[in-house]
């Protein structure tokens, strides 16, 4: 299976409903978003297919995951078929913003100047950030400010690979690469580490128990959560969304899809208790 690291810290973004004269979606300009979905009786879903476990290909060629599962049900539940087109992370990103999709779904939060363009669906996933290093000597990490001089590795432009650099890592960046390479060069020693999400490292490194590599216990850091990416002016689409995965949360089917593919519930906040928060600016 193809698998990558490709995610993002999370700002936390509330959405606002304006009512005046009866409850009404307040956007810049006629907001069609749902509309446009209804007509075509399609939801236009832009994602990667490499990102193990929210959206790859199992071993019978299909494409499914995490955040692929969710988005399929919320689908199903409006009446509408789902259509997936994969991208890496910008081309997700630019696929949405250009409305060419219009959703993307692919573990996504917000950071940075990106909550001034989008919002995210209410949290399908909430986790914690760690760091991925040699199962033989740590890396010679044992906190985030021992970064400096390290070989970071990721995805260009991603959150993570940001505060690497603050800390004064040494980037070394990939396109859609896939897990086994990231976990091998970590191992051999062309890079030294890979921050992500907490859940995501469990389940790679689980998945390829071979690779001498390990996630770095008791440095863990940002609490967030991550759900689907949609442009700012799509409230009416967000609302939607947000009203099925409600549904679905209080039936006990958010808590399914995630078992499924975490062995735990991850659509609830984690017990950790995160206090270290670490901004890539």
């Amino acid at each position: 299976m193809k698998k990558v690291f490709a995610s993002f810290s999370i700002v936390a973004l509330g959405l606002v409903f304006v009512a005046c004269g009866g409850t009404k979606e307040q956007t810049a300009g006629k907001d069609n978003s749902w509309q446009k979905v209804e007509d075509a009786k399609k939801l236009t879903v832009a994602t990667s297919g490499t990102l193990f476990p929210s959206s790859y290909y199992n071993d019978e060629n299909k494409l499914t995951g995490y955040d692929v599962d969710v988005i399929t049900e919320v689908a199903k539940r409006l009446d509408v078929d789902v259509e997936f087109k994969e991208y890496n992370v910008d081309g997700q990103i630019t696929s949405v913003d250009k409305g060419e999709s219009d959703l993307a779904a692919n573990d996504f939060g917000l950071s940075g100047d990106r909550g001034k363009k989008f919002i995210l669906s209410s949290p399908i996933k909430y986790s914690f950030d760690s760091m991925i290093v040699r199962k033989s000597d740590d890396s010679g990490i044992a906190s985030l400010e021992d970064l400096k001089g390290k070989k970071a590795a990721g995805e260009p432009n991603t959150n993570y690979m940001k505060i690497a650099e603050k800390y004064g890592a040494k980037l070394v960046t990939y396109d859609n690469a896939t897990n086994d390479q990231y976990l091998t060069d970590v191992a051999n020693g062309r890079t030294d580490v890979i921050l992500n999400d907490y859940y995501l490292q469990k389940m790679s490194v689980g998945a390829l128990p071979d690779i001498p590599v390990k996630i770095l216990e008791n440095v863990y850091f940002n609490a967030n959560f991550t759900g689907f990416l949609m442009k700012k002016d799509s409230v009416a689409l967000s609302k939607k969304i947000n009203e099925t995965l409600k549904a679905m949360s209080d039936d006990g089917t958010m808590k399914k899809i995630s078992e499924a593919y975490f062995q735990t519930d991850v659509s609830v906040e984690p017990k950790e208790k995160v206090t270290e928060s670490v901004s890539a600016e």
